[in-house]
């Protein structure tokens, strides 16, 4: 006879027995779902983990709203060339060019408001379109005479520095025009009643939260027609309150000094512009074919050669785009500009997320990625951190971020 009177069934379970299986089931699929988007909640974890250290070690000084502000300025270059390096990297290409291209459409654009005259809105699509000529170059030689990128790329990093040097002369050339500076210093103006707040900043917070709400809630419902595997719900929601919780906690700090600024508008276009193509148009998923799978892509009816000069021109914008801005910022041009921007841009693509085999990678990664670095920065900075160290976290940071995407490629793999 069998002693083993062990009863698995449900009357046997002991009071809120179910309770605690429900929860432990939860917890699960809340880990489940952590894992297998491991990449994106990762940086995002580790982004608000690093926001939360450095406002304890500087004393609140980082969440002051002054400082958010100048975090956004001081940044918001590096994060346009983000988005453009992460289409780059997920083309299965780097791009070393765009810290000179930058440099070089700071100094075009100097020559033409300052020595020349030029009104400012004319020289900012000559810009514009300078930075389209030196992408589509760049993108012709690597798509169509298949030079590599490395190798393109690292001549136009040569060819913009020095192109800068000899149109600046050595010499720092400035002051731009006060419409073309508020690019990159700007705030948006103050309108309405006296609440103390920015109103304007206010109600695009408002309208902010409630777009990322209404397209969390209408992706989730697509994935479900398409029985594809979705949060559980308890679990979206958090992820609902949490995202509009950060959308309006900094709403309330930029209105509460000077109000958003007018490269934040910038770059918000960009990132649901480029967010949108990514996720939905056709072209977003050509580029994620070619650098998942060449070969398959080509068999499927991808015209990579196509994607790739078109990666490389929107990169030139993007780079002309950032040189307009860092210019409006100092509201000068310099042959120094633009120093180190290519690896800071491929850093933050890294680190939000992007793989070094291509295929893989995120809008959003990338601008996740540039935060990590700019709080890095500014943390290090509020806290008297020399730039020697400064240099070596910022290098054990994407280290850490580059081991930890190989290391969930083998776990996935095994």
């Amino acid at each position: 006879m069998s002693t083993d009177v062990t009863d698995k069934s449900p009357a046997s379970a002991p009071p809120g027995g179910r309770g605690g299986a429900a929860g432990t089931g939860l917890l699960r699929l809340m880990l489940d779902g952590l894992r297998r988007n491991m990449r994106q909640y990762g940086m995002l974890i580790a982004l608000g983990l690093i926001v939360v250290l450095f406002a304890v070690w500087t004393d609140g000084d980082l969440l002051l709203p002054r400082n958010v502000s100048n975090l956004v300025l001081q940044n918001s270059y590096i994060l346009i060339l983000a988005i453009g390096m992460m289409l780059v990297i997920i083309a299965g290409h780097i791009d070393l060019s765009v810290g000179s291209l930058t440099a070089f459409v700071g100094a075009f654009a100097a020559v033409l408001t300052v020595q020349h005259h030029v009104a400012w809105p004319v020289a900012v699509v000559l810009c514009l379109l300078m930075g389209a000529v030196a992408g589509s170059v760049q993108g012709f030689l690597i798509a169509y005479l298949g030079i590599p990128s490395f190798i393109v790329t690292l001549a136009g990093m040569l060819l913009f520095r020095g192109l800068t040097e000899i149109l600046l002369k050595g010499q720092t050339l400035g002051p731009f025009p006060d419409g073309l500076q508020k690019i990159g210093n700007g705030f948006l103006p103050e309108v309405g009643p006296n609440t103390n707040y920015h109103n304007i900043t206010l109600l695009l917070g408002l309208v902010l939260s409630v777009a990322v709400v209404w397209q969390e809630v209408r992706d989730r419902s697509r994935q479900q027609e398409f029985s594809l595997e979705v949060l559980p719900a308890r679990l979206f929601l958090l992820k609902l309150v949490a995202l509009v919780a950060a959308i309006l906690a900094l709403t309330l700090l930029l209105a509460s000094y000077k109000g958003a600024p007018i490269v934040l508008l910038v770059l918000g276009v960009l990132v649901v512009g480029y967010g949108y193509v990514m996720r939905n148009a056709v072209f977003g998923r050509h580029i994620y074919a070619i650098g998942g799978n060449l070969p398959a892509a080509k068999l499927s009816g991808v015209k990579d050669k196509k994607v790739t000069f078109y990666v490389f021109l929107n990169m030139g914008v993007l780079a002309a785009l950032a040189g307009l801005v860092v210019a409006a910022r100092l509201n000068a041009a310099s042959p120094k500009a633009g120093v180190n921007f290519e690896l800071e841009a491929i850093a933050s693509s890294f680190i939000g997320g992007a793989s070094m085999s291509g295929g893989v990678g995120t809008v959003l990664g990338a601008i996740i990625g540039g935060l990590v670095l700019g709080v890095l920065n500014n943390g290090m900075n509020l806290l008297s951190v020399g730039t020697d160290w400064q240099q070596v976290i910022k290098g054990l940071a994407l280290l850490v971020a580059v081991g930890f995407d190989v290391w969930n490629k083998r776990k996935s793999g095994s």
